[in-house]
């Protein structure tokens, strides 16, 4: 787990993930957390890369999620992340993908 000044970042488990798969409206979406979950279940190793992370406020408020998308076409690992609307402009995009930077950096990702 993640915790920042007012986050806590952790992956989403498999009952978690299955979750938002059957909620999810969005074809798109649900294909992408599919993808994920399928990236999970093959390499459990390599949870935390395949997995979408959900993010928190500390009384446990979910705020949105984020999860990696990938290389990019520069070699660098691509974060991508989703506030909900009555949460955003407060800064929490950014302080969630700088906590998970800094734990990406420190476990070599």
């Amino acid at each position: 787990m993640i915790v920042t000044e007012r986050l806590k970042i952790y992956p989403a488990d498999k009952e978690q993930m299955q979750r938002f798969i059957e909620s999810e409206n969005d074809e798109e979406l649900r294909s992408a957390y599919s993808e994920m979950l399928a990236g999970c279940l093959e390499f459990p190793d390599k949870w935390e890369w395949y997995a979408m992370w959900l993010i928190e406020l500390h009384d446990g408020t979910h705020i949105g999620d984020l999860c990696f998308k990938g290389i990019g076409d520069d070699g660098v690992p691509e974060i991508g992340y989703g506030i909900r609307d009555a949460f955003q402009g407060c800064g929490y995009a950014s302080e969630a993908v700088k906590g998970m930077v800094g734990w990406a950096f420190r476990i070599r990702l």
